[in-house]
């Protein structure tokens, strides 16, 4: 209760980025997702239904999810240029892949409709087999450019991005196998 009293943005529909002494910072990133995708979330049903549909309305690509909504004056649309230009789009909108794990496994937590969810689950997952022939060949890129095409950037090859990918297309794969076999 304290949680979701501090944190609940209700204009928004989702948590705030963080609290400080001038007050509650409305800005909208992925690190929400966590409070509904670990197994305990502090927030109600609804609460976590909520903050998943915000997050894939203003962060979810095919690749991944934006680390800040493109809304934001803040936000950067490419990463590139010298280091300090690097540096500083890195938290401010590049697509982090490893962020689409714990969003499939929100969205497979909150959508009520499960045969609805392995289908949309498998659609955020799609893109990645592409992009296995694309940077590092047979890998996962680290980051990706905020904006369309999400020219893959970073290292590579990261391992926290094929892990989640992989791990989100075991869970999507899980939840189908059961689905199949109850009938639904």
């Amino acid at each position: 209760p304290a949680f979701v009293r501090a944190f609940w943005n209700q204009p928004q529909g989702c948590l705030y980025d963080c609290l400080s002494d001038a007050g509650p910072d409305a800005t909208i990133r992925p690190n929400q997702i966590f409070a509904v995708s670990l197994p305990h979330s502090p927030l109600l049903p609804q609460q976590q239904a909520q903050v998943v549909r915000t997050v894939g309305r203003h962060l979810l690509t095919p690749l991944g999810l934006r680390s800040l909504t493109p809304s934001d004056a803040r936000y950067r649309r490419r990463y590139g240029g010298s280091w300090e230009s690097r540096d500083r789009a890195y938290h401010q909108g590049m697509v982090w892949a490893w962020l689409i794990g714990p969003y499939v496994e929100a969205l497979l937590k909150v959508e009520a409709d499960h045969v609805k969810a392995v289908e949309e689950a498998r659609r955020c997952l799609h893109a990645f087999d592409a992009h296995l022939h694309e940077a590092g060949v047979g890998s996962i890129s680290e980051i990706f450019d905020g904006d369309a095409p999400h020219h893959p950037r970073g290292c590579i090859a990261q391992a926290w991005s094929v892990a989640e990918v992989l791990r989100a297309k075991l869970l999507v794969e899980k939840v189908a196998r059961f689905l199949k076999g109850s009938g639904r």
